[in-house]
């Protein structure tokens, strides 16, 4: 028996035969062509073949009830358009005289690279993406099949990687789990692999040639794999594996039933989602709600400025979806590593620390204030929440009211319906923690985001691999932060919730309780696991501290500055 380890995306157990797939390799030659218009020609039916396909998959996830798989081949189809890469290509056919593969090889080069240069890994990720329409359009064009992955038996699927048209086309029924030498966690493969629930491992270096064929146990729990395992850990393994199976169907009961511990105490379980394409999952895992819209893809998945009318319609079919659920929108996070050509924001030393967010918001009025608008039309179809990111400062919260209430008025001048909502803030940053008392007489409500108030309060890049060893989720200072802002947020009637990766993370949950969040929101796959774990918590003998008197405090004011924010706000 040998075991290798690697980096698990999905917990669970996968017994059976290993398949290996090897994906065609292509020699692209320099060799110039004499007729240009012909190489030209076919280039422009593989772009035209790979839409198709690209197309025809999306409809066909649609059709399964995917919507989340679905997004990836629309956006895939959607791409095969950017003009960038087709006059790239272009040019190295009509102008340098090379081969259509060659066109297809250069033409990606430079999409692929822009992901690959950015901060935050979900868009590094993307580069994955480029890289399979780039593929795709290559197998075309050399004439490959790849009709088939696995061959005709169940078997775990190990190869160097794949891409999300790969995995879509895999026979489900003959797919016992996946390995792959490389790979993200925030890959659309990853991605598919979580909305499938299939035991995943990515990263596993140590891949051979002489695996496929061979009796394996994938056991994603120990983020390894067990080739030609012996007796014992097949019949402990196989005993974990029917354990996994029971759970899961005592899971599916729990489909209706209150998120409420032992001795009482409710929590509102939400989901994060990332558009309109994410409502149908929030839907059949029985989320309450929406903790985290993440409103930039709206911008993301955009090749020009949304107009209002544009984000109207997609906040308006989340919240009508959803009614009478609550929604909580977050206000455009763009900026840092998430750039976008047409808001021409300057590339920056320290990203992170940089113009994004609520920064770009406050400074680009009219941009601000046609989402704003939008979201304030959308709110008359639904319960909604606005919350904005990245705040640092009271005065932050004041401006954004006031802007809000300016478009609250002008849409009420002209006779458009506006319905009730709620108003709050992002917690992300030590400052915004450390004066969260202030912070709360302006808001209805916080949200803890976690994955940046790690990053920030222990000065620790969490895309960084070198840093892992030095990166610790459960730093007793950040746990410190979170508590002091439920406790200050609870002082002013504020209620809290979170929205990071720890609001999904089991053994902080009784802790989190303890403490008395009101709210925890987490992938729409982790709601009913987080429900378990919440009505199996029993808070009787915690005893709670009696809730401090409010205190008085005087209003911040912001500094007085010498810039841009300075001038703006003086």
């Amino acid at each position: 028996m040998e075991t290798f380890k690697g980096t698990k995306i999905v917990n669970g157990i996968a017994i059976g035969k290993i398949k290996l797939y090897k994906a065609p390799v292509y020699e692209i030659s320099e060799e110039l062509v004499s007729d240009m218009k012909a190489e030209l020609d076919r280039y422009n039916a593989a772009r035209a073949k790979v839409q198709e396909d690209q197309s025809a998959l999306c409809e066909k996830e649609k059709a399964a009830g995917h919507e989340e798989t679905a997004g990836i081949f629309d956006a895939h189809a959607a791409m095969l358009d950017d003009d960038d890469v087709i006059d790239e290509a272009c040019k190295e056919i009509l102008s340098e005289g090379h081969t259509a593969e060659y066109a297809v090889s250069k033409g990606c080069e430079a999409a692929e690279q822009m992901f690959l240069n950015m901060e935050d890994e979900y868009f590094r990720a993307r580069s994955a993406d480029v890289v399979d329409l780039k593929n795709s359009m290559l197998d075309v064009l050399f004439g490959a099949d790849t009709s088939s992955l696995q061959g005709t038996e169940p078997a775990i699927l190990v190869a160097e990687d794949l891409a999300p048209s790969e995995t879509v086309k895999l026979d489900k029924s003959l797919l016992l789990g996946l390995v792959t030498r490389l790979g993200s966690s925030n890959s659309h493969t990853a991605i598919l692999a979580r909305s499938m629930n299939w035991p995943t491992l990515i990263q596993c270096h140590d891949i051979a040639d002489d695996w496929d064929g061979k009796f394996a146990i994938l056991d994603g729990y120990n983020s390894c794999i067990y080739i030609e395992p012996d007796q014992k850990i097949i019949d402990e393994l196989s005993a974990k594996q029917a354990e996994d199976k029971r759970k899961e169907a005592e899971l599916q009961k729990l489909k209706g039933q209150p998120s409420v511990t032992k001795d009482g105490r409710k929590v509102k379980l939400y989901a994060n989602i990332g558009g309109p394409k994410d409502v149908k999952a929030v839907i059949e895992n029985d989320a309450e709600g929406v903790g985290l819209f993440r409103s930039e893809f709206v911008y993301l998945n955009s090749k020009t400025d949304p107009t209002e009318e544009e984000q109207f319609k997609a906040y308006k079919q989340v919240l009508e979806g959803l009614a009478p659920r609550m929604v909580i929108i977050r206000t455009c996070d763009i900026g840092a590593d998430k750039t976008i050509d047409y808001m021409n924001l300057e590339k920056e030393e320290n990203p992170a620390l940089g113009f994004r967010a609520v920064r770009i918001c406050l400074t680009r009025t009219d941009f601000f204030k046609r989402q704003l608008r939008a979201l304030l039309r959308a709110s008359a179809f639904g319960n909604l929440g606005i919350m904005f990111p990245m705040i640092i400062s009271k005065w932050e919260v004041v401006k954004c009211k006031e802007i809000l209430n300016e478009c609250k008025k002008e849409l009420e001048s002209e006779g458009v319906a506006v319905g009730k909502y709620e108003i709050g803030i992002m917690i992300e940053t030590p400052a915004a923690a450390l004066c969260a008392d202030e912070l709360a007489e302006e808001v209805d409500f916080f949200s803890l985001g976690t994955n940046d108030l790690t990053q920030y309060t222990c000065a620790i890049d969490r895309q960084s691999a070198s840093l892992e060893p030095f990166a610790n989720t459960h730093h007793p200072a950040v746990l410190r932060l979170i508590r002091e802002t439920i406790e200050a947020g609870h002082r002013h009637n504020t209620w809290v919730g979170i929205c990071g990766e720890l609001g999904a993370d089991p053994t902080l949950t009784e802790d989190f309780l303890k403490w008395g969040v009101d709210e925890l929101s987490v992938n729409p796959k982790s709601i009913l696991p987080l429900r378990g774990n919440v009505r199996n918590v029993d808070l009787s003998n915690y005893k709670t501290e009696s809730p401090k008197a409010e205190e008085k405090h005087e209003p911040v004011q912001a500094p007085k500055q010498k810039g841009f924010f300075g001038r703006l706000f003086s």
